[in-house]
């Protein structure tokens, strides 16, 4: 099935969750966010005091229907707790932080879990509630969940992540579910006939690396090569937010944009890496990629403006 006519010029977009939502922030500033089609890791997505949570598809679609809470990065903004606050007098092991708002959505997303609705009709359904015009898909319609073996225990990624705050040492990595995994119904097309495919500036390795293990996907993008454009998550050695560098070093590549392109070689063909970067650029060039320098820190609307505006205008 070829995209229709109504499809030509969109812009596909792989998505994790906080470094991804400022950079489409930005480009849903700049072009009409109806020509964006996003598909997001969820693989963290985790079942708590009984409903079903899905972080990084909540932080894009709240991003995009302008209600995201900017400073925190997540959750609504003008946020409370109060259901939270009675939660922790019920639940011994109450680390993560719904607001009220927040419930609401996770709510509503169990209800029609249990209606048989799937997991991209729902994404759907939430985004036409709140207003959102671009297109958001789930990487997949399956349950996978990502663990995190470490030194204390095995546990949830969003466990490791908020209430281990990323300290214990992490011995393995298992994408539950994983090989059941396929793509909804259109995405691999959609590579295909996209204007320009856009890795977002995320964990490449629990983010953008667990949408590439869903089957079909890294195949897709290494057929189109040439116009798959990746923005670097790592500034001079670290990250921004969260634990890339943690997890990039215990799968034994370096934690510097060179880690990250070797990481993406095989399907990458343009690369962004921070100007801070610059001198990593003549090695990533000789993997055959294509490589710009420009300032990716995106701390204001219109430094993600300007990054968006810079991808996109790359020939």
């Amino acid at each position: 099935m070829r995209a229709n006519k109504l499809d030509d010029g969109y812009y596909l977009i792989l998505a994790g969750g906080v470094g991804a939502a400022k950079f489409i922030e930005g480009l849903a500033n700049v072009v009409d966010p109806k020509l964006l089609k996003i598909v997001v890791n969820t693989g963290d997505d985790i079942e708590l005091f009984g409903l079903k949570i899905c972080p990084d598809l909540d932080i894009i679609t709240y991003t995009l229907a302008n209600v995201i809470d900017k400073e925190k990065g997540w959750g609504f903004i003008n946020e409370t707790f109060n259901c939270l606050s009675v939660l922790k007098k019920f639940y011994q092991d109450c680390w993560f932080n719904a607001g009220d708002k927040d419930l609401a959505t996770h709510i509503f997303r169990t209800d029609l879990f249990k209606a048989g609705y799937t997991k991209s009709e729902i994404t759907q359904i939430i985004c036409d509630k709140l207003g959102v015009k671009s297109q958001i898909f789930p990487m997949c319609n399956e349950s996978v969940k990502t663990f995190i073996k470490t030194d204390i225990k095995e546990m949830h990624f969003e466990e490791y992540f908020i209430r281990f705050k990323c300290e214990p040492e992490i011995i393995g990595i298992e994408l539950k579910g994983i090989k059941k995994a396929k793509p909804i119904k259109d995405v691999v097309e959609y590579v295909k006939n996209a204007k320009q495919i856009i890795i977002c500036p995320s964990n490449p390795i629990v983010s953008i690396g667990t949408i590439l293990q869903v089957k079909g996907i890294r195949e897709a993008l290494k057929k189109v090569k040439n116009k798959v454009f990746g923005i670097s998550p790592i500034i001079k050695g670290a990250t921004v937010k969260g634990p890339a560098d943690k997890l990039m070093k215990f799968i034994g590549l370096d934690v510097s944009c060179l880690g990250v392109a070797k990481y993406y070689c095989d399907f990458l063909g343009n690369f962004v890496i921070d100007q801070l970067d610059n001198d990593f650029k003549a090695k990533i060039e000789e993997m055959g990629i294509r490589t710009f320098c420009f300032d990716t820190l995106m701390t204001n609307l219109d430094k993600k403006k300007n990054l968006a505006r810079f991808v996109i205008n790359l020939k």
